[in-house]
């Protein structure tokens, strides 16, 4: 728990009490605001648009129009400037610093190890640190496993290319929980799968599209950008994920696992707002029964008993009857 900043929240809370009796008896001085925002920074390794990185903007966005936070970032970072800006915010007197430490754990632990009186919430593959240092993560797996579903009964080649950046943990599970959705429903299912070792790079990402397109893939999951751009122009179908891309590819994104990061990101707002802040995992928030993931379909593309069997296991997962597989192992080509 995060006490010793040297005038918190809940001290101002106690003045605002105080001095309401005080102007009550009649004398005047100035008021103190117990709900002035929190200030919060957010690092991001990558350009805002980015689909994981959008997630968490957008909702730390939300959280300043409601008026509850200020807001700043910074995009683009490098791994060797990070410890450098994480150390700027916290010297600047934010009460929370988001971001995401897979690249760099040992450097960012320090460095939040060194500012007890700021709340860290960061990314990571690792757990939580005393006194400050909570993890995130977009545990969508539940919604990868039924857009899997999705895809399984919808191919025609039975062939399905899988473009990914990193072979991480974060991103394995929600690709081997996608083949696992598929091969529920057709077992003759074969997966192309290929990491092009970069969070952005489209063009690197169209060009292994390509290459699973050419050999038979009809439909290509899309954990990086530039993969439905490849679908498209190949007349083809794209599973999305993390963000909802249907717009931009009306008639490709056959469905999508849908990560919203507002359930995390309202937490922390809330603990720190309450000088209750500790280190946890925040992973859970991202879970479908806390509506930190969604699962869409375009059923137009579809056939309409996939539908029914998709949207039906969704139901069992939010009753708590289905549980989907967390793997975390790299997922490997099967043909």
């Amino acid at each position: 728990m995060l006490t010793s900043k040297p005038f918190s929240r809940a001290r101002r809370a106690m003045l605002t009490a105080a001095l309401a009796v005080t102007v009550s008896a009649g004398l005047s001085i100035p008021s103190a605001n117990a709900a002035d925002p929190i200030k919060v920074a957010a690092i991001y390794t990558v350009p805002v648009e980015q689909q994981w990185v959008s997630r968490i903007d957008k909702a730390l966005k939300a959280a300043q129009e409601r008026g509850e936070i200020t807001y700043t970032f910074s995009e683009n970072v490098a791994n060797t400037d990070y410890e450098r800006v994480m150390r700027e915010y916290a010297e600047q007197g934010m009460d929370l610093v988001v971001g995401e430490a897979f690249a760099v754990e040992r450097a960012a632990r320090k460095v939040a190890a060194e500012y007890p009186d700021t709340a860290f919430l960061m990314g990571s593959s690792f757990g939580p640190a005393q006194p400050n240092f909570g993890v995130f993560d977009n545990w969508i797996h539940e919604p990868s496993y039924l857009s899997g579903m999705i895809a399984g009964a919808t191919t025609k080649s039975n062939v399905i290319g899988m473009v990914g950046g990193y072979a991480i943990p974060e991103v394995n599970r929600l690709m081997n929980a996608f083949m696992e959705g598929a091969t529920a429903v057709n077992p003759d299912v074969k997966f192309l799968v290929t990491f092009i070792n970069s969070w952005y790079d489209p063009p690197k990402a169209k060009e292994a599209a390509f290459a699973m397109i050419d050999k038979g893939a009809d439909i290509l999951y899309a954990e990086r950008f530039g993969v439905s751009d490849a679908a498209k122009e190949k007349g083809i179908l794209a599973i999305g994920n993390v963000i909802d891309t249907a717009d931009d590819y009306p008639g490709t994104i056959l469905s999508s696992a849908l990560w919203h990061m507002e359930p995390t990101i309202d937490k922390a707002i809330e603990l720190v707002a309450s000088d209750s802040f500790e280190p946890a995992d925040f992973g859970p928030y991202s879970f479908m029964s806390y509506g930190g993931g969604s699962f869409v379909v375009d059923e137009s593309l579809a056939p309409a008993d996939a539908v029914a069997a998709a949207k039906a296991k969704e139901q069992e997962i939010l009753d708590g009857l289905f549980r989907v597989n967390v793997n975390d192992t790299e997922p490997k080509s099967t043909m």
